[in-house]
């Protein structure tokens, strides 16, 4: 008697039949069961008698907590529905608020906590979110443009009296200024 596909429950004949771990799935069947994704021995991840490919196994089965997202030090605010999974009601009372994981009151300026401290909110900067800039310990988040608000790294940054700014608002406001040095047709270039 032919094995029975635990994603369709239909038999499944040798000729269409693909294995993973004990079970048998056909070939239309052997699918991610929660992206719908196909699948192959490369990126296939059983679970029981269902099939992952390696991001949907990973979100409903792997590490979960601060540090552990898509990237260094992220969060992610998918609560495992799209997975089948049901959100922690728990989680829904508190309210969200910007900031909330700073040790600074953002309202008074008041420093509180182990140093050091972020130049533009206060809060206390840990290593594992530490911009370097000015001289001085940013947050991720922080770590913008004074003016336009541009996110900055080691090679847009440009600081002046503590402060950070883009390379393009530092050259407006601290740059050369008078005829011939401002922006558009008649602007001076240096070649």
């Amino acid at each position: 008697m032919a094995p029975r596909c635990p994603k369709c429950n239909d038999y499944v004949y040798p000729a269409e039949e693909l294995k993973s771990n004990k079970y048998s799935y056909h070939k239309k069947c052997f699918r991610c069961f929660a992206c719908n994704t196909g699948l192959d021995s490369n990126n296939v991840n059983p679970h029981e008698a269902e099939l992952y490919c390696k991001k949907c196994h990973g979100r409903k089965f792997g590490i979960k907590g601060y540090g552990f997202g898509q990237g260094a030090g992220s969060l992610c605010m998918d609560e495992g529905e799209r997975q089948g999974m049901s959100a922690d009601p728990s989680l829904k009372s508190a309210p969200a608020t910007a900031g909330a994981y700073h040790s600074a009151n953002l309202n008074t300026g008041e420093r509180t906590g182990a140093g050091p401290w972020c130049p533009r909110c206060n809060g206390t900067v840990y290593p594992a979110e530490a911009q370097k800039g000015a001289g001085e310990s940013w947050h991720n988040k922080c770590f913008t443009c004074a003016y336009c608000n541009k996110r900055l790294d080691s090679t847009t940054l440009c600081d002046k009296e503590g402060e950070i700014f883009c390379k393009a608002c530092y050259a407006k406001e601290y740059g050369a200024h008078g005829v011939g040095f401002g922006q558009g047709a008649g602007a001076l270039k240096l070649t």
